[in-house]
């Protein structure tokens, strides 16, 4: 997420872009303008992650100065006119999602900082109810009492908190303008919370069998196509743009349906695996993924695991789930690239430490 006043931006995000000059494309290429007519400044809460720190990246070859706020350092080097402030104390995930984000709309009113975008997620509005090309304004919140895991019942609050203080008086004179973009998963050259669980779990051979029906469809974004969407917010918060983005939620993806087992086939080719030949029924697989979290909470004072699967993962692999950009492209002006998972595979493959190999 992240906002700005005349000389002042904040984000909040959990997220990614891979490479800091593919963030400058989109400026390159005519996509956005100045972010502000006067030198801004940007906090991202979430900076050390994947999203956080390349979109600090993309911002800073804006002339923008950022600040990277999160509770580790980032893994890559911070760039030039970025700085890192470190949180001291490991928050759980109710307090950085719901918590964190009524501090940054606080902090906004009294500081007079004027624009707040809020990375959320499509997981506010999907808890395995069929979705097909969905937008903006017909497809209601998922019941947070049936969200299927905390974090998306998390998420959810946050995102209706943030366009909720959209209009909000600033103390110094004038209104916080707000909106909010939802990504489905995030994949890219640095991302690191899908990408290896897949590797390793193919690797161990862990992944060796396929659920769901073929024509069960889903999106995914590249990280670049979702710096590009942040920055094209930012700019759409702005009197040169009539606020057009005030107020509003935009689903930000690559623009294809992908089924996720035909998605991900590059990755059983890069590590030289065969794509799984066993078909498991749905109920099965999500009955193993409710017991292995179970356990993982019941173990967890004396072995810590990470499950094959979490119950959220398989409702988002056997139900459609699609979205439209359409409202994106028209008001944002957000048109994504194109990319492939086989890049980000190769990438990772070559980069990722040796003793994971």
């Amino acid at each position: 997420m992240f906002s700005v006043s005349g000389d002042v931006m904040q984000t909040c995000s959990n997220g990614v872009l891979p490479y800091h000059n593919q963030a400058s494309e989109c400026r390159l290429n005519g996509h956005i303008g100045p972010l502000c007519n006067r030198p801004a400044k940007v906090l991202i809460t979430g900076g050390a992650g994947c999203l956080g720190y390349h979109l600090g990246c993309a911002l800073t070859s804006e002339d923008v100065s950022v600040i990277l706020f999160d509770k580790q350092k980032p893994r890559w080097e911070i760039p030039n006119k970025a700085i890192f402030i470190q949180l001291e104390k490991k928050e759980e995930i109710e307090s950085i999602n719901v918590g964190g984000t009524k501090v940054v709309v606080d902090v906004c009113k009294d500081r007079s900082i004027s624009r707040l975008i809020y990375t959320s997620s499509v997981n506010v509005v999907f808890g395995g109810n069929l979705i097909e090309d969905g937008d903006e304004e017909t497809v209601p919140y998922f019941p947070l009492e049936k969200q299927p895991d905390h974090y998306s019942r998390t998420k959810a609050i946050a995102d209706q908190m943030v366009l909720a203080a959209n209009g909000t008086l600033l103390k110094g004179g004038g209104k916080l303008r707000t909106c909010v973009l939802r990504p489905p998963g995030i994949y890219g050259p640095e991302e690191r919370r899908h990408l290896p669980r897949v590797v390793e779990n193919i690797q161990k051979r862990l992944l060796c069998f396929r659920f769901g029906d073929s024509n069960t469809l889903m999106n995914w974004v590249h990280t670049s196509n979702l710096i590009q969407g942040h920055l094209l917010a930012a700019k759409a918060l702005t009197a040169d743009k009539e606020y057009v983005a005030s107020g509003q939620a935009y689903y930000i993806h690559d623009g294809e349906k992908v089924n996720f087992f035909e998605w991900i086939a590059p990755v059983y080719e890069k590590l030289g695996c065969k794509k799984p030949q066993v078909y498991l029924p749905d109920f099965l697989v999500w009955s193993g993924a409710a017991l292995l979290e179970y356990l993982h909470v019941l173990l967890k004072p004396m072995f810590n695991f990470t499950p094959i699967l979490t119950k959220n993962e398989v409702l988002n692999i056997i139900v459609t789930h699609t979205f439209r950009i359409d409202k994106a492209c028209k008001e944002l002006g957000y048109y994504p690239k194109k990319f492939t998972l086989a890049d980000t595979v190769d990438h990772y493959l070559k980069s990722r430490p040796e003793h994971q190999l």
